[in-house]
């Protein structure tokens, strides 16, 4: 039978396996030890007053900020959520070549109690919306294309009751007009034995003929903070991965995953073994070059990769370097919180790095109080090791969500945290890093953005760089826009595209320092 999860005897197996894939990864990247950037505070570019998730215990958890393009001026543009404070957008009117700088967007409908946004496009007009998770009725916002938004839930039928709302993912489903969303719930606060052991269950919203159908009831939940629609086997379907708080299920909890699109949720006898850990956050990416993405899910505790095999999950060795199971400086050995996890190149060397935002609970004595975030940057035979410090963001405040995005153009990616009861901190990626491209895989149709879709960049010696484009994951946002390549010392890159039915574009040769949108069943737009 396989299995998705194995002890730990095989952990010398798969490092083994790990690290002559990250040697063969590491071609096209400087042969020397990996470059660690200068990340420069750049909050001040922010508008004010300082913006802070705040709260109350339904506010313990969330905490999102997503990055996207709102208004089509391709300058990657900032939401966040607020709890019980507004959820703030932030216009980025950063000059070519100048310093950040960022403008106060239009305020947001329904934007108090918010736990996490998500940019996607809901109704196949090309300009991207909104899906917003509350502590309250969720609701879906409609994108003019000016960064301004619309409660758009009542006109595209989707129905949202009072729930307590905390972890999002979307697809596109084959022939579907509209993507499939998936929604978790934390606690129910109807239940009268709560919150202890009374975890809500999550819901599964599929197109009807008008708008959104009643919901599917996903059952039993185990306080969700995290979802993932990933085609994670390359089987030509996303199925859904659900991370889970061990903090509120107590016993008799585990990570799950449902396929598609029958909703079979697997087990044992799946090949599915069930682990339990107080999941929060998911970060998803191919590091090994075979195509299929490996997992970190966060936690209290130990931050877990898993490493994707042909038959399901390996579990990572300790060895690699991103357990990050307790705070790397300062005194406090207590046990780590992580939150939100993302997989990123910030040094622009060909190889992915590892942003993981951590921050106590609120006032958990079980775990580290002084609890810094980490930034792993990966060597080249796979290991990774810690600069958060040396880089300059190993912040203390509690953190909760974050992104990794391009954000003034220069092909560097800059850093923007949410914090609990903190200002959000914004970092200027100053370097150095080699040189990068981006690329922008877009369709004609209700999947304008290419959900599903893999970019596949090909390096010197054969090997491949793969990307999957995903909505969900990372805790309470995500990032949707450019996908962003390392490219060290290389001028130039193979890349194609492996559109959502498996049909894959011709490969084509792009410059370093370039932005392609790459349109299916056309030639190079621009």
């Amino acid at each position: 039978m396989s299995r998705l999860f194995r002890p730990a005897r095989f952990a010398e197996a798969v490092l083994l396996g790990l690290l002559a894939a990250g040697s063969a990864a590491a071609a096209d990247a400087d042969t020397h030890a990996p470059a660690v950037p200068r990340f420069v505070d750049a909050a001040s570019a922010l508008p004010g007053p300082p913006h802070v998730y705040a709260g109350g215990w339904e506010h313990f958890v969330g905490g999102g900020v997503s990055v996207f393009d709102c208004n089509g001026d391709h300058r990657p543009d900032i939401v966040a959520a607020g709890g019980s404070e507004p959820a703030r957008l932030y216009v980025n009117a950063t000059p070519p070549g100048g310093p950040l700088a960022f403008t106060a967007g239009p305020p947001l409908p329904g934007a108090t109690e918010t736990t996490g946004l998500w940019p996607l496009d809901l109704d196949g007009d090309g300009i991207l919306d909104l899906a917003m998770l509350r502590v309250g009725p969720n609701r879906l916002l409609a994108g003019a294309g000016d960064c301004s938004f619309a409660d758009a839930s009542a006109r595209w039928g989707f129905v949202s009751d009072d729930r307590w709302s905390t972890a999002f993912s979307a697809t596109f489903e084959p022939g579907a007009d509209r993507p499939t969303l998936a929604i978790g719930n934390y606690v129910d606060r109807a239940d009268p034995d709560g919150p202890f052991e009374a975890c809500d269950d999550n819901l599964l919203y599929r197109p009807g003929p008008e708008g959104y159908a009643a919901p599917v009831t996903l059952a039993p939940g185990h306080c969700a903070l995290s979802m993932l629609f990933s085609d994670y086997a390359r089987r030509g379907r996303a199925d859904l991965r659900i991370s889970n708080d061990r903090h509120y299920y107590v016993r008799g909890g585990y990570e799950e995953m449902w396929r598609m699109p029958d909703l079979t949720p697997l087990g044992p006898a799946e090949g599915w073994d069930k682990i339990s850990i107080w999941g929060m956050g998911i970060a998803s990416r191919d590091l090994t070059g075979d195509g299929l993405p490996e997992v970190v899910l966060t936690s209290m505790g130990d931050q877990l990769m898993m490493i994707a095999t042909p038959d399901g999950y390996e579990m990572a060795p300790y060895t690699i370097g991103t357990f990050a199971q307790r705070p790397f400086l300062g005194d406090d050995g207590r046990p780590s919180t992580g939150w939100h996890a993302e997989f990123a190149d910030v040094n622009n060397d060909g190889l992915a790095d590892l942003f993981i935002a951590k921050g106590n609970v609120d006032q958990m004595p079980t775990n580290a109080i002084a609890d810094p975030n980490n930034l792993l940057i990966q060597r080249p035979d796979g290991t990774f090791f810690e600069a958060a410090d040396t880089a300059g963001v190993a912040s203390l405040a509690r953190s909760r969500g974050a992104a990794l995005a391009d954000l003034d153009g220069d092909g560097t990616l800059d850093l923007v945290v949410v914090n609990r009861r903190a200002p959000l901190e914004l970092w200027h990626n100053r370097g150095p890093a080699g040189g990068a491209l981006t690329v922008t895989p877009r369709t004609h149709g209700p999947n304008s953005y290419a959900i599903g879709a893999f970019v596949e960049r090909r390096r010197a010696d054969g090997s491949l760089e793969t990307r999957e484009i995903t909505v969900g994951g990372g805790h309470g946002g995500g990032t949707l826009g450019p996908v962003h390549f390392g490219l060290g010392t290389a001028p130039s890159a193979d890349i194609r595209i492996v559109w959502p039915d498996g049909t894959a574009s011709a490969w084509t040769t792009l410059a370093a320092g370039t932005h392609t949108e790459i349109w299916r069943g056309a030639d190079l737009a621009h």
